[in-house]
């Protein structure tokens, strides 16, 4: 099967394998709205499970989601407080669906800072799928890709510490191995909804080579259409990876 029957401009076959998403624009759509900005985070959790679904059906092999990051701790006590129960509605809601549908969660991020609720969902929900083999379902929570790049350099300092590694075989197998993706490949298609053009600190070793998308639209907006759109511009692109075109 070459294309996506609901929408005959996809080639399946040419789907990025790895697609990564930063969410933006809930707080903008709910001041829109004339809503409480939680009722934005509501309405953008809800436009999330169209495109998770649509990832796993269509057999892409990875689906980053940037959910929280570290530097979101700052935002006001109250929204922070909506946007933790949100992340526990949302996993008890949607673990049997996902687990069902043979997605594997994993949790990008140190789950250790969160409150004892949510690690303990978030642990829970990556027990119960660890030995699925679908769609790599990634959500990066109290996330930060700096952070991710210490945590890995820690890790290879302590393995050359214990004599299990030499400093000369470090390389970027190693470093891959210790980021929180390890055993996906790298990102191939970023998508920033809301017209921002930045990474905010988001997967920045996984997306050296990846085509970078920013929609205007906001995210609680996003539709499946949307996302087709976007997969479809991925396919025009023509990836170097820093070589000439012949």
């Amino acid at each position: 099967m070459t294309a996506d029957q609901s929408n005959p401009a996809l080639d399946l076959s040419r789907l990025p394998r790895h697609v990564a998403i930063i969410m933006d624009g809930n707080g903008r759509w709910a001041k829109k709205h004339a809503l409480q900005i939680a009722m934005g985070h509501r309405r953008g959790t809800e436009a999330l499970r169209d495109i998770i679904r649509a990832s796993s059906d269509m057999g892409i092999s990875s689906l980053s989601l940037y959910a929280f990051s570290t530097e979101n701790w700052g935002r006001p006590a109250t929204e922070v407080e909506a946007l933790m129960s949100l992340m526990l509605e949302f996993f008890h809601s949607e673990i049997d669906e996902l687990h069902q549908k043979n997605v594997r969660i994993t949790i990008l991020g140190d789950k250790d800072a969160l409150p004892p609720a949510q690690k303990e969902a978030l642990t829970t929900a990556e027990t119960r799928t660890q030995a699925n083999t679908g769609l790599r379902l990634n959500i990066a929570i109290n996330y930060g890709a700096r952070a991710e790049m210490v945590r890995a350099a820690r890790m290879l300092a302590q393995e050359v510490s214990a004599g299990r590694l030499s400093p000369e075989d470090i390389d970027e197998n190693a470093v891959a191995r210790c980021l929180y993706t390890a055993g996906q490949g790298d990102v191939d298609l970023l998508i920033r909804t809301s017209g921002e053009m930045r990474l905010s600190n988001f997967l920045l070793y996984q997306c050296a080579y990846a085509e970078f998308l920013f929609p205007t639209v906001l995210w609680p907006d996003f539709t499946l259409a949307h996302y087709h759109q976007a997969l479809a511009a991925y396919q025009k692109r023509s990836r170097r990876y820093g070589k000439r075109e012949e």
